[in-house]
């Protein structure tokens, strides 16, 4: 039996997944919808949330503002290194029948920047303000999935800095005392 070797199955297959998401956005209205929401990932909501915190909470929420902020500052700098370390084109420079929806910030693929901010922001937000899940869960997801329908990033690079994000945000939690997810 000729088959080919893991890495080019699974190759094969991400780029599946990858066009079958990224035509979502041949639709004007779930275009708009994904390419906004990923703008809004850009740091406009976490700004605006952290401001509204403040805002709204005085001192508590400027300390849970100050927490997502330094936690962004880690995100921002892990980001930045696993980007420069792993070099993995975007799906729309590896394949010419996905198209790149919005242009991208830069020119890697690994991880993705926009989810693994969203998951740690939301983790770190939600320890200070569970009430928020409403508003942040949903938010998320939506960031998640816009990266791949933009055709900006594989499922893979998505799922990873979900992880990346999620470790990054209980190594936060565990390092300021009295805030945790659990209560």
């Amino acid at each position: 039996m000729n088959r080919l070797p893991w890495r080019q199955r699974f190759a094969a297959g991400e780029s599946g997944w990858c066009l079958r998401a990224n035509r979502l956005g041949e639709r004007s209205r779930s275009r708009a919808y994904f390419a906004a929401v990923s703008r809004l990932g850009d740091g406009a909501f976490w700004y605006a949330l952290m401001a509204l915190l403040v805002v709204f909470d005085g001192q508590a929420g400027l300390a849970a503002s100050a927490h997502l902020a330094g936690t962004g500052v880690v995100a921002l700098t892990l980001y930045k290194a696993l980007k420069r370390w792993t070099r993995r084109p975007r799906p729309f420079a590896s394949d010419a029948r996905i198209h790149a929806w919005v242009a991208p910030l830069d020119e890697f693929s690994f991880p993705s920047g926009h989810t693994l901010h969203a998951v740690a922001f939301s983790l770190v937000a939600l320890a200070h303000y569970p009430a928020l899940a409403w508003l942040l869960i949903p938010f998320t997801a939506s960031v998640a999935v816009s990266r791949v329908v933009l055709g900006l990033h594989y499922p893979s690079d998505v799922l990873a800095a979900t992880g990346i994000g999620s470790a990054l945000a209980t190594l936060s939690l565990w390092a300021v005392p009295g805030v945790s997810l659990f209560g």
